[in-house]
């Protein structure tokens, strides 16, 4: 019975979302810290690329979670920390990349492909738009397909 309680155990908890953030890298103010742990779930760990720095090993993004909690300590809003990390690692840096000239295409392709894939969609249908395929039956095969019919 405790065996199958911690196998249970041990399965909720491997649920839980594994946070790299070591205890040597936590404020001790808990405001600073939430702030904190919300800046580096939006940036891109530049090793990984697929995480976040807050659930990346990486020392790298090690290094840029402790320069998030650095400028926090300094005073600095969250946006100029994120505009801060930018300008030193480029958009690519950013999970949800901001809205602008230069990302237009990425935001827009999704519906710019959905919409070209339904406009041919909709081109192909009226297109075929009820017209028969094939050839008409030569009157040898509809007089086979009559005697085949009969006998079923």
């Amino acid at each position: 019975m405790m065996r199958r309680l911690l196998l249970a155990a041990a399965f909720l908890l491997a649920a839980f979302p594994a946070f790299a953030v070591n205890p040597d890298e936590v404020l001790s103010d808990p405001a600073l810290e939430a702030r904190a742990r919300a800046l580096s779930a939006q940036l891109r760990c530049m090793v990984c690329q697929n995480q976040s720095i807050d659930d990346s090993n990486a020392e790298l993004a090690r290094d840029l979670r402790l320069l998030v909690r650095e400028r926090l300590t300094n005073g600095d809003s969250d946006e100029a920390v994120i505009n801060y990390v930018v300008s030193r690692y480029g958009e690519f840096v950013l999970l949800n990349p901001r809205l602008r000239g230069e990302t237009l295409l990425l935001w827009g392709a999704p519906v710019v492909l959905f919409l070209a894939g339904a406009a041919a969609m909709v081109l192909f249908v009226r297109k075929r738009g009820g017209k028969p395929t094939g050839t008409p039956l030569s009157d040898a095969e509809k007089a086979e397909l009559d005697r085949a019919l009969r006998r079923d």
